[in-house]
């Protein structure tokens, strides 16, 4: 039997998943747009639009233009952050087969957190910090190929569970977090501050770039093409390779794009906490297991949460700003033990 064999969608169930993504990509751009009129000073919608006209011929000299060309870049930058976490998320527990898993369970994210702070404590540009924090993710992930490669190459697991692959991030994670306490006790505190705030996860300092925004649009591409390998995979864990699943380059590939989803994420915003595992529980939850629905579901989701809740971060006090992980966090938990009650009754 071959993985071809595997149905196709109905004529129903493409039409329900056009309407779903449909459904989320409109709510990405009013979450955008909803994000660029709220804050201090808010924009009704014809100063909105008026501002855009200025922005594209050049020539923002209004108070409005101004204010639609920091919230809109913020709004995006944090739209690619949330849907590059989401991605991650829902690869990382395809990939090690437990819905508890997050971006950050390998160490990748406290690699990122080593070299940023490292950063941050012997130098004072914000590009610096930046490359310091996607080198040191990357750093790890490169680390934890190397050493878990017998379980990315398939040899996982009856369930299909890959535990040294596991059991290595966590430890490598360790070891990262007792380096960045060890950065945290020795910081002076003009440093301190921005050291703590880029763990929390903050976008207030994020710039738009076209980088993150590549990264996550190859890993979304790569993650459409293999959606349905990755469901043979999830339900025939055993019998994967025998149905025509390339299993170890279905998971080096879930792996490498996870961890470079990270790197990109975690370096442009810090560490910003739950958006990459209640985002792909609720949307399984409300729609299925289907990975060809909840990839693209969860990544465009992820993206218009985190908006959401930047736009949130910085109005609630406004005009002091709040971190976004805080809110991330405080959303996350009460949604996240609400799944869980669902999960038990069932």
């Amino acid at each position: 039997m071959h993985a071809t064999t595997i149905p196709l969608p109905s004529f129903r169930e493409r039409r329900r998943a056009v309407i779903i993504l449909a459904s989320l990509v409109a709510l990405a751009g009013v979450s955008i747009l909803f994000a660029c009129g709220v804050g201090s000073v808010s924009l009704s919608v014809q100063e909105l639009l008026s501002a855009l006209v200025e922005i594209l011929q050049g020539k923002p000299s209004t108070l409005a233009a101004t204010l639609l060309e920091l919230r809109l870049g913020r709004a995006l930058s944090a739209f690619v952050t949330g849907a590059t976490l989401a991605l991650a998320g829902v690869m990382m527990q395809a990939l090690l087969r437990n819905p508890l898993a997050d971006p950050y369970v390998l160490g990748v994210s406290g690699g990122a957190a080593v070299g940023a702070l490292a950063a941050i404590l012997f130098f004072t540009t914000a590009w610096l910090v930046d490359l310091a924090a996607f080198a040191g993710a990357i750093a790890v992930a490169m680390l934890l190929f190397g050493l878990a490669y017998r379980d990315l190459r398939g040899s996982v697991n009856s369930d299909g569970s890959a535990p040294m692959l596991l059991l290595t991030g966590v430890i490598i994670a360790s070891g990262c977090g007792a380096l960045v306490t060890l950065m945290l006790s020795i910081a002076p505190d003009n440093r301190l501050r921005g050291m703590v705030f880029w763990l929390i996860g903050d976008l207030s300092a994020t710039q738009l770039r076209g980088l993150p925004w590549f990264i996550w649009l190859a890993a979304l591409i790569f993650a459409i093409r293999v959606a349905r390998a990755v469901n043979v995979m999830a339900l025939h864990a055993e019998a994967a390779a025998t149905l025509g699943i390339r299993v170890s380059r279905l998971r080096q590939g879930l792996f490498l794009c996870s961890a470079l989803l990270t790197a990109s994420a975690v370096s442009s915003a810090g560490s910003i906490g739950f958006v990459g595992l209640i985002v792909p529980h609720a949307c399984r939850f409300a729609w299925g297991p289907d990975h060809r629905l909840l990839l693209p579901a969860s990544t465009l989701a992820g993206g218009s949460f985190l908006v959401l809740a930047d736009t949130l971060a910085r109005s609630v006090l406004a005009p002091q700003q709040l971190p976004v992980g805080v809110i991330t966090a405080l959303i996350g938990v009460p949604v996240f033990l609400l799944q869980l009650h669902h999960i038990h009754r069932k």
